[in-house]
């Protein structure tokens, strides 16, 4: 039976604020590996026999998972969702989208954010799951908890099936004082949130318990359409869906859910706690991906753009990015959502963009601002294109720092090499290419009365941009 991976790359990633943002989350973000999270999730499964991947991600994010997934030569349907509904509905979706084809596929269902350390291990407690999921199961797995962690979901036990357990229940995120009852008991595993199941199992499962979710995105599947890379289904109906997790929508509610024990090394890297627990540290418990001198400091993790030096702390977490600084005690590194949510409470862009900016062409970085300008560094890919565009507050000034920039300038086309300059106006249809195999990179220099983003009137693009 052909195995598909499922891989949910949805998530916002706020808990590794400042580094993981709405707008760049943790998925995309190398933490502690050499490729990013959703690479490393992918690279993984090399060794399995992988017939096919599909990736499910929101609209914004949709050119993270391209490049990224292009980056390592993964071929990937990337089904688009316009909202966020967690993890019931999306399962749903490639599931139907698996009926299409006419291929019972098994599905492996994976979060794009998550670290598992122990590949072969991995490899042989999938692989021991597949006659499980394909005799009827719908199989979860569970690691083993060492501490009374709350930042966890936990599975308990049933009695055994095979080389696993019966689900019995699974507890969402629990108080210390109820982990410890978990750990103390022994019924309890850590909710790894990878599933192993039967496409025609799973919809049929999903109907018996949840008919609204499963209606809901029937109707969103039969009218979706393709654009570019991407398979975006009918955003009008989907919203109407109930949000619900695979954990409580299905597999509580079935008599033919089983949990097998995976000790792979796995971690959701929740927290920056979590983060230095999986990070290799030196005779004092410190830990740092940067460049860092550590003086009578222990327990300490450090992740930052620039050199830090830190002087008789203990049990804190720093971390470093061009916009922001977090210092956190490391044991309350939990609440750096109240401080997400105090950013979008004050109107301020610190919780959703960096200084830093991705976009399906390249990146910009703003380098300054002032009253009434603004200093950008942008880097464009090598043959990508900006949006033919306006801007009604705002004049532009390019000036070529390497590479060669191809401009539209109302009615002329021209080439600005490097160390040349050219102006765009304010109001003048303009538009911005790389023609070159090489990255092109130039300095912006914004001038006007509002200098925002959405200051943009676009009349073409590309990647389907409005």
């Amino acid at each position: 039976m052909k195995i598909v991976a499922v891989i949910m790359a949805g998530g916002s990633g706020t808990r590794l604020w400042p580094l993981s943002r709405s707008s760049h989350p943790k998925q995309f973000l190398k933490v502690n590996t050499e490729n990013t999270l959703i690479q490393e999730t992918v690279l993984r499964l090399k060794d399995l026999g992988i017939d096919s991947i599909t990736t499910i991600c929101n609209e914004e994010h949709r050119f993270f998972v391209a490049e990224q997934l292009k980056d390592i030569n993964c071929k990937s349907e990337i089904i688009l969702e316009p909202v966020g509904k967690n993890t019931a509905p999306a399962v749903a979706l490639a599931a139907l989208l698996n009926k299409e084809k006419e291929d019972d596929s098994l599905l492996l269902i994976l979060s794009a954010d998550h670290i598992i350390k122990e590949n072969s291990i991995f490899i042989d407690s999938i692989k021991s799951a597949i006659k499980f999921a394909e005799s009827g199961k719908l199989v979860t797995f569970g690691t083993q908890p060492n501490q009374a962690y709350t930042g966890f979901g936990y599975i308990k036990k049933g009695h055994h099936v095979g080389n696993g357990y019966k689900v019995e229940k699974f507890e969402e995120k629990p108080s210390s004082e109820v982990a410890e009852e978990f750990i103390k008991s022994g019924k309890y595993l850590w909710n790894s949130g990878i599933f192993l199941v039967k496409a025609s199992k799973y919809l049929s499962e999903l109907k018996k318990y949840r008919p609204d979710i499963l209606e809901i995105c029937e109707a969103s599947i039969e009218n979706k359409k393709h654009d570019l890379d991407f398979i975006r289904i009918d955003n009008d109906i989907f919203e109407k869906c109930p949000s619900d997790s695979i954990d409580y929508a299905v597999m509580e509610k079935t008599p033919d859910s089983v949990v097998i024990l995976m000790e792979a090394g796995w971690s959701d890297v929740g927290s920056w706690k979590s983060v230095w627990e999986i990070s290799k540290k030196d005779d004092n418990g410190n830990s740092s991906s940067s460049d860092v001198i550590f003086q009578n400091t222990t327990n300490t993790y450090v992740n930052s753009d620039t050199f830090v030096a830190t002087i008789g702390i203990h049990n804190l977490v720093i971390v470093s990015t061009k916009d922001a600084i977090l210092i956190a005690d490391k044991e309350s590194v939990q609440d750096v959502k109240l401080i997400t949510e105090k950013l979008k409470l004050e109107d301020r862009t610190e919780h959703e963009l960096h200084r830093e900016v991705c976009r399906p062409w390249g990146k910009y970085d703003s380098v300054d601002v002032g009253d009434e300008f603004q200093v950008k560094r942008i880097t464009v890919n090598p043959g990508a294109k900006l949006s033919l565009q306006k801007h009604k507050y705002r004049a532009e000034h390019w000036i070529v720092v390497s590479g060669t920039a191809k401009v539209t300038n109302d009615d002329k086309t021209y080439l600005v090499k490097k160390n040349e300059s050219t102006y765009i106006p304010l109001g003048a249809i303009h538009s911005l290419e790389n023609p070159e195999e090489e990255k092109l990179e130039l300095i912006e220099v914004q001038s006007g009365s509002y200098l925002g983003e959405d200051d943009i009137e676009r009349f073409e693009d590309i990647y389907g941009r409005t």
